[in-house]
């Protein structure tokens, strides 16, 4: 297969990967503390030609390959919803939550009591506090979570604060190791330790959108399009240009 073919193929790949990302980025646009996802691109060069005869800028042919992707960690713009159990995280800290394959991390801060009074994610996930599981009693009322993550409440009649917990917030050196998994959860990948975050403050009554910007994603989603509509375009001539040969050479008279 010629080289064009080849350099066209490699491109077409990686376009239909890019195009994933995106359209997994534009489908979570509207999911509360969802990080964007990025492609990583580099030059793959391959020798192909061999022979001395070959000029040296022959000798390589330059080749394109999607080399990963990776989290975009930045902020998202807060909403007000003053619900008490809503909170958005200021800083590059994570709540831990409790699923079945162990502690999990995620900035989806609109929480709830379920109905055996924890503190849970909207998944259902027990949110883990700096002692385990938060646990409301039926009496509670107002409650509040300071900025340091502690959680108080006032019990049936009661005049007086009543602690309930503080919530466990975690932060890592190494963030871009993070394994995205479903329910907006992250696991924690190779080489990864959750360390306490003491920098992060919670804004009670808010959350924190998707860091997604629609318009970009749009626009990158027709660019994309037209690249590989282009390309296609591309490998059809140089196909039939190499058909047309072939016909041509078959018509020489022996």
């Amino acid at each position: 297969m010629q080289n064009t073919l080849l350099v066209g193929l490699s491109k077409q790949m990686v376009l239909e990967r890019q195009m994933d990302v995106v359209s997994n980025n534009i489908a979570n646009m509207n999911t509360n503390g969802y990080k964007a996802d990025r492609s990583l691109f580099e030059e793959y060069l391959s020798s192909n030609a061999h022979e001395d005869n070959f000029a040296s800028r022959d000798r390589r042919v330059s080749f394109v390959q999607d080399r990963a992707t990776f989290h975009d960690f930045s902020q998202g713009p807060t909403e007000e919803t003053k619900n008490p159990l809503d909170v958005a995280i200021d800083g590059n800290a994570f709540l831990v939550v409790q699923t079945p394959g162990g502690e999990r991390y995620t900035r989806e801060g609109n929480l709830a009591i379920n109905s055996r009074g924890q503190l849970v994610t909207a998944s259902g996930y027990q949110v883990l506090g700096t002692s385990g599981p938060i646990t409301f009693q039926q009496t509670d009322h107002d409650v509040n979570i300071a900025t340091d993550g502690n959680i108080s409440v006032l019990e049936g009649t009661s005049r007086l604060d009543s602690i309930r917990g503080k919530l466990r917030l975690v932060s890592f050196a190494q963030a871009q190791r993070l394994l995205k998994e479903g329910s907006n959860l992250y696991a924690p990948g190779e080489g990864t330790q959750a360390l306490p975050d003491t920098k992060a403050q919670i804004r009670q009554g808010f959350i924190e959108k998707s860091n997604v910007n629609s318009v970009v994603e749009m626009s990158r989603m027709i660019e994309i399009t037209r690249t590989y509509t282009q390309i296609a375009s591309l490998l059809q001539q140089q196909s039939d240009l190499h058909k047309s040969a072939i016909e041509k050479l078959a018509d020489v008279p022996n």
